[in-house]
């Protein structure tokens, strides 16, 4: 991994092997980052995606495991009980163009990634919703 900081903005580089969750909590931590959008796209080899069912308040999730591109990485960067939160969702596409895509859990670096960070000035929490079931965004 290997990342530059642009003021406002983060260029991220993944590399084969890496897991793309850990890595950016690394750098959101190291670099104190406490709220912010994340963009990026790159090659996986294994992912873990995920469906909340609002009925169930339950997460559903399974794990691909073949070559896929990201065609597009986005979520945003918060704290919850002062720990780096991350709300990622992802589609991936696989040799034969089909899309997969959810909540990202998880998910191995095959050859690159390149992500962006842009920070925001502030902070924001997040705190469970019993009604809902989820961690919200908490002003």
């Amino acid at each position: 991994m290997e990342y530059k900081n642009y003021g406002s903005k983060v260029l991220v580089r993944l590399d084969p092997g890496e897991e793309i969750i850990a890595c950016l909590s690394e750098i959101c931590s190291k670099e104190n980052i406490e709220l912010g959008c994340v963009s990026g796209i790159g090659a996986i080899n294994k992912a873990t995606v995920g469906l909340f069912n609002p009925e169930t308040k339950k997460y559903f999730s399974t794990t691909l495991e073949k070559h896929f591109e990201i065609t597009s990485l986005i979520g945003n960067i918060s704290r919850m009980n002062g720990e780096v939160y991350l709300h990622l969702h992802a589609t991936l596409s696989d040799i034969d163009y089909n899309a997969f895509g959810g909540h990202l859990n998880a998910a191995t670096v095959s050859a690159t990634g390149e992500i962006w960070i842009d920070i925001v000035s502030g902070t924001v929490g997040r705190e469970f919703s019993e009604e809902i079931g989820l961690n919200l965004l908490k002003y």
